[in-house]
């Protein structure tokens, strides 16, 4: 039996979309908060805030909110990669890395997700590997629902908390 390894993850998710589409929803914040965040604040390494439809680019630091939450609950992190097409990198606070590829499998757009890099110890493993993935899984299908039905599955309502969909 294979050892388990808690230091990273790997998810892909098929959307009926084009790579472009989908990169462009990735690498704004306009794009982020229609399927991901609340509110997602990119500042180029000059010290200037982007627009909402500006893309991101290597040297970006980011903040970002999410719905369900208080703006005390805020990430921070970098962008270490953005190619214009259909990669994309960024560290994750304390949760390690996380790549984007956008790919085309068996005639398929699909969306892969790698967040690696992750502490191993015990909280980590709990908070970060198991609580990363959960939330990942969500905001990939509410992508591909979103891409693909025009629904957007995240919970809006700030007084109901502790929901797999916020």
């Amino acid at each position: 039996m294979q050892k388990k390894d808690w230091s990273q993850f790997t998810l892909r998710i098929p959307v009926n979309a084009s790579i472009q589409e989908i990169y462009d929803r990735w690498t704004s914040s306009g794009g982020l908060e229609s399927f991901f965040l609340r509110q997602a604040l990119f500042t180029s390494r000059e010290g200037a805030v982007k627009e909402k439809e500006q893309r991101i680019a290597p040297g970006d630091t980011y903040e970002w909110r999410w719905f369900g939450f208080p703006d005390s609950v805020t990430e921070t992190g970098n962008v270490l990669a953005a190619n214009g097409k259909d990669f994309l990198q960024f560290i994750f606070g304390k949760a390690g890395t996380v790549s984007v590829r956008i790919k085309t499998m068996e005639g398929v757009t699909v969306v892969e997700l790698t967040q690696e890099n992750i502490p191993t110890d015990e909280d980590a493993k709990f908070n970060y590997h198991i609580g990363c993935q959960g939330g990942w899984l969500f905001y990939l299908v509410n992508l591909k629902s979103l891409m693909e039905g025009g629904i957007d599955l995240r919970n809006r309502n700030e007084k109901l908390t502790a929901v797999i969909n916020s």
